[in-house]
């Protein structure tokens, strides 16, 4: 229980803080502000010649996620990419998962923008990049994946109200249809092979897929080398130089 001298003093120590603060006139930081709304030190600078982008914890689309979730929101990422296809100085674009997965249009929307991209950009799985992660990891010219990384492939999931009727059904297989189409065309697994990590019953105990962990990916081809960060960077300036050669 909180005694009413015990909340007025608490209450004082908050306004002399802040009285403090504006006394000193401290200007706010906007390189800890963008961490702390886009998971990135600054948006693509004018003298910058390779950009970050962290795409982490749950993707959120047009559905707000529970505040105690780590979100990566479209909103943000998207602005970031136009602004590196925009800006001349700005050579190649480096990508880090770890993303439990998330909004399926929002992930696959995402990976379509960064697959576009006219310039260079490499992909870096750490720790893991699940279920539509699994396109946002190979959108990217080059994939590279951690040795103890994972990525969950499994068919597509509905939450919410589910209409038990053909359309629905037919709605479904749609939208899986895209998504591994995606990952067919931006990597080098074949369409059968994916079909059947997703419908694996031997993996997982309560759900149907695979866990492909740093060497089994690279092994079905979907990624493509086992790899940290220094690796990942060393392959942006080798295609960059590339580029520019061409």
């Amino acid at each position: 229980m909180m005694y009413p001298y015990k909340f007025k003093l608490k209450k004082k120590q908050i306004q002399q803080t802040i009285s403090s603060n504006e006394e000193t006139n401290v200007p706010p930081n906007p390189e800890l502000s963008n961490i702390n709304a886009l998971g990135t030190p600054n948006i693509p600078k004018v003298d910058q010649k390779i950009h970050t982008i962290t795409i982490i914890g749950h993707i959120e689309g047009h559905t707000v996620a529970p505040p105690q979730n780590k979100t990566t929101k479209y909103e943000h990422i998207i602005p970031q990419l136009v602004a590196v296809e925009e800006n001349p100085n700005v050579e190649g674009l480096l990508v880090i998962l770890n993303t439990v997965g998330g909004d399926v249009e929002a992930g696959l929307a995402i990976s379509e923008l960064l697959y576009s991209l006219s310039k260079p950009k490499v992909t870096l799985v750490l720790g893991g990049s699940h279920s539509i992660g699994v396109p946002l990891a190979t959108s990217g010219d080059y994939s590279f994946i951690a040795p103890t990384a994972t990525m969950t492939i499994h068919p597509i999931r509905m939450t919410g109200l589910v209409i038990g009727v053909p359309q629905t059904f037919k709605y479904f297989a749609k939208m899986q249809d895209r998504i591994v189409d995606f990952v067919v065309r931006t990597s080098g697994i074949e369409r059968n092979e994916l079909m059947e990590l997703m419908s694996s019953t031997d993996e997982l105990a309560n759900d149907v897929g695979s866990i492909l962990i740093g060497e089994e990916a690279v092994k079905y081809k979907i990624i493509d080398e086992v790899g940290g960060l220094n690796s990942a960077m060393n392959k942006l300036q080798e295609l960059i130089i590339k580029g520019k050669q061409s």
